[in-house]
């Protein structure tokens, strides 16, 4: 089917986008390039650099004429939407609610969204957290993904419009960013290659569910194709903590980086972990990327892309 990706020159989106032209979909991406990057634009797709608040983006519907939408354009800095909230919710809220608008003047018939798991739950007392856990967030970001999927229930009521809405674990692999908040797989691997002090927030016992790109993906690609509406956890469900973390790609980097603390980040989340018991329900999606494997394949993308000199010890702050 003919399928558009926004955000498709960014980390998550490009990933997507090579699977789905292994699929043998026929691919149109838009991105601001804000974030993304034009050498991750895959060769076969068509591209648009677009914001998706444009005035054109109805004229881009009208053109192409898209089955369905692939929507990880997005403004994803916790920290940003804390201190400016209008933007991201410009971004967030008015860009998806536009996409939205635009798929059902032209026919879309599948919506993906890529939601969040730990923004939307905050520190759960369920641990791994499953969707029908009360969604509280405690950042702006967290309140326009939950604004997101209320816009998609909104119009799957309106317009019939077949949705799902992926809600990420801490996603990593080739690709990502490693210059800015998000990302600590790609912060600590770039740290540890070039020697630069990777530090670690607070005591490190912090625990996240790692998944890996690859997989969601594929998870992307199974939802889809799939009929089945509505909210899905997309993550491990293992807990791993800041530490084991560090020491794994420290191993993988052959850095002998010392560990190193910093102060803890005010409103860091202690626990982070979804449970995706219902997504391999209904789709029949599982990681298939153990952590180990992950993260090997991480390092030898960013020794690739970033070649650095042998690690020096760290310098004392």
């Amino acid at each position: 089917m003919k399928v558009l990706v926004t955000g498709g020159a960014g980390f998550i989106g490009s990933h997507i986008a090579d699977r789905l032209v292994a699929d043998s979909h026929e691919l149109v991406l838009v991105d601001d390039l804000s974030t993304g990057h034009v050498d991750h634009l895959h060769a076969k797709a068509r591209f648009y650099q677009m914001d998706l608040q444009s005035p054109w983006l109805d004229e881009l519907f009208r053109i192409e004429r898209p089955e369905a939408v692939v929507h990880q354009a997005a403004q994803a800095s916790v920290r940003r939407s804390v201190e400016n909230p209008v933007f991201d919710a410009s971004v967030n809220v008015l860009g998806t609610a536009a996409l939205l608008q635009a798929s059902a003047h032209h026919g879309v018939r599948r919506f993906l969204f890529a939601s969040t798991g730990g923004a939307l739950y905050g520190d759960a007392d369920v641990i791994p957290t499953a969707e029908d856990y009360p969604t509280l967030p405690v950042s702006p970001y967290g309140a326009s993904k939950l604004a997101g999927e209320v816009y998609l229930r909104t119009f799957h009521a309106l317009h019939r419009l077949s949705y799902a809405a992926l809600r990420y674990a801490n996603v990593y692999g080739p690709r990502q960013d490693p210059h800015g908040e998000a990302g600590v797989v790609a912060i600590f691997t770039r740290r540890l290659l070039s020697g630069e002090p990777a530090r670690i927030n607070g005591d490190g016992k912090q625990t996240r569910d790692f998944v890996y790109v690859g997989d969601v993906a594929d998870a992307n690609a199974r939802a889809l194709t799939s009929d089945a509406v509505g909210s899905f956890n997309v993550g491990t469900g293992i807990e791993t903590d800041v530490i084991t973390l560090f020491q794994l790609l420290k191993g993988l980097t052959g850095s002998s980086q010392p560990e190193a603390h910093g102060p803890p980040l005010p409103g860091e989340q202690r626990r982070s972990v979804v449970d995706p018991r219902k997504i391999e329900k209904v789709l029949g999606w599982r990681p298939q990327t153990s952590l180990a494997a992950g993260l090997d394949a991480t390092v030898h993308y960013f020794r690739q892309a970033r070649p650095a000199p042998a690690a020096a010890p760290a310098r004392p702050e």
